[in-house]
């Protein structure tokens, strides 16, 4: 098992737990991280921490990391069992395979995306 397979494990477990601040100590201070649930990109530690706040207040997802693939640029993309339920009545919102592409600088994550089907 790779160094970098195991600190992305690290920030999977971290967000799975809630424990946001364990999760920002593995991402670069100007982290560049997509909203996925409400749109658009959110820029650095503080936005994260925000965002993150939002998302779980209305839902309950978790993120099962499946595989690991070093891409040839130095990122590694990830494909993701993410299983997703609304935080309030519980009931399954999805169930679905998901590919993160990590992207790191200072040994940080400097850029998190979520890849289309065809990417």
């Amino acid at each position: 098992m790779t160094s970098t397979r195991r600190f992305l494990e690290h920030a999977y477990i971290a967000f799975n737990e809630r424990d946001i601040d364990a999760a920002l100590t593995l991402m670069h201070p100007r982290v560049n991280w997509p909203n996925a649930w409400e749109g658009g990109r959110v820029i650095g530690r503080a936005a994260v921490r925000d965002y993150w706040e939002r998302q779980f207040a209305e839902i309950s997802s978790s993120v099962d990391p499946q595989r690991f693939t070093d891409d040839p640029d130095g990122s590694v993309t990830v494909d993701v069992r993410q299983v997703v339920h609304d935080a309030h009545t519980h009931e399954l919102v999805s169930d679905s395979t998901v590919r993160h592409r990590y992207r790191f600088e200072d040994g940080l994550i400097a850029r998190m995306d979520v890849l289309d089907d065809d990417e």
